[in-house]
């Protein structure tokens, strides 16, 4: 299924469903809402044809109109959302079901947070309810097309929080868990690039925007992105962006609006 997340989800409902006491089984619909559950329980999810464990820490989103079976094991407690989602936007392929893993206690954070604002602040949890889409769209899978290679995403996640600073492929590679050589290899297979082209381009990336869309000095921008010398930062501007940085932040301004 097919989920867009460029805009925010309009949350109808939120909070923590108790089944399992009276019945083992329940059967129902949604006739214009998307499901998200995430299980504290063990038990079997089926949509037609389509059976699903269920097993704690586990996360499901079900689209509208959809008949589905939940088959219990005594009692059983799951955070729900009933959503509606815009269909404009860039489509995400996410499954009915998946393992959040590691990932599941920070999603349990978001909808608790997400449930007890629902009353007074819907905007607050739908807040809540957006990022965790995020994470659940972009949880690790097997099949993966277009997604990076955990040890990738580990090394970009790292970089994009030490850009500022100073930077060398071995405290990237340790921060992914590692070897230098091991993640030379697998980033490059995986982005095309090298780590260090990796690095200059997303700091580039950062100094272009900073030359645009704010006031800051050129020093500062440098400074901004880990470069502190400015004849390296101006050599890095004209290979990477093309231009120097005062060139850079004179075109733009002259752009029309």
């Amino acid at each position: 299924m097919t989920l867009g997340l460029d805009e925010p989800p309009t949350v109808v409902d939120a909070g923590v469903g108790v089944h399992g006491v009276f019945t083992d089984h329940d059967v129902f619909r949604l006739p214009d809402l998307w499901q998200l559950h995430l299980y504290h329980y063990e038990g079997t999810l089926s949509l037609g044809q389509s059976v699903h464990p269920i097993r704690p820490g586990h996360v499901s989103l079900v689209p509208p109109n959809t008949e589905v079976h939940f088959h219990y094991r005594g009692r059983s407690e799951h955070f729900y959302v009933h959503l509606r989602l815009p269909d404009r936007g860039t489509a995400r392929v996410v499954p009915v079901m998946q393992d959040a893993a590691a990932e599941s206690a920070r999603l349990a954070d978001l909808l608790r947070e997400a449930v007890t604002a629902m009353p007074a602040s819907p905007s607050r949890a739908t807040a809540e309810i957006w990022a965790a889409l995020w994470r659940i769209a972009e949880l690790p899978r097997d099949e993966g097309a277009g997604r990076h290679h955990p040890v990738v995403a580990a090394a970009q996640a790292y970089i994009e929080e030490h850009l500022a600073g100073p930077l060398c492929v071995p405290d990237v590679a340790r921060a992914a868990g590692v070897s230098h050589t091991h993640l030379t290899r697998v980033f490059r297979a995986d982005t095309g690039r090298t780590v260090v082209a990796y690095i200059r381009h997303r700091r580039l990336q950062r100094a272009r925007h900073l030359l645009l869309s704010s006031t800051l000095s050129i020093t500062a921008v440098a400074a901004a992105v880990g470069i502190s010398d400015l004849q390296a930062f101006n050599k890095a501007c004209r290979r990477e962006l093309g231009a120097s940085p005062r060139a850079v932040r004179r075109e733009g301004r002259a752009r029309p609006e």
